[in-house]
């Protein structure tokens, strides 16, 4: 192999390297399978506080979106006490990228934003469930580290990643 075959191939490669992307954190939420007569998928939210405090940061919030009329499914969004306390009432929605459908049981994951301000924080998990129960689980992390946490009847694990 000549030099000049081998020389238009170094700067795609280091540039390469240099603009590999960082890897993205995530959470898993596990909805668990709950044996009841009449089951009603979860309304779930999940929000980012710093640990110190501040401003929450809604990442999803699943809830019925197809429920229109005299209902819609946002009217029950307040069950979903903790996050409508913190910021839900005043998030419009749908909201593009954070709202969703309600899932059934099952492992979800959600992306943790990759803008995220290095520092201490705790997410929140919060789920409520028509003739069930209502749940909140909270997982303290640090950014690019690792975090755990279950609940113990609407919500399973939840892992951060």
């Amino acid at each position: 192999m000549t030099r000049s075959k081998i020389l238009p191939a170094l700067p795609l490669l280091a540039a390469g390297t240099i603009a590999t992307p960082a890897l993205a954190a995530s959470v898993t939420i596990t909805i668990p399978q709950i044996k009841v007569a009449e089951y009603h998928r979860p309304y779930v939210a999940g929000w980012l506080e710093p640990a110190a405090g501040g401003a929450a940061r809604t990442l999803f919030v699943w809830y019925d979106v197809k429920k229109r009329g005299n209902e819609p499914g946002t009217k029950w969004l307040a069950d979903l006490r903790t996050w409508w306390r913190k910021g839900g009432r005043s998030l419009k929605l749908p909201a593009d990228g954070v709202s969703g459908a309600t899932r059934g049981p099952g492992r979800y994951t959600v992306a943790i934003p990759t803008n995220l301000p290095s520092g201490q924080y705790v997410l929140k998990v919060e789920a409520a469930r028509e003739t069930g129960g209502r749940e909140l689980v909270s997982v303290p992390f640090t950014v690019g580290g690792k975090g755990s946490g279950s609940g113990k009847t609407e919500l399973g694990s939840i892992t951060i990643r």
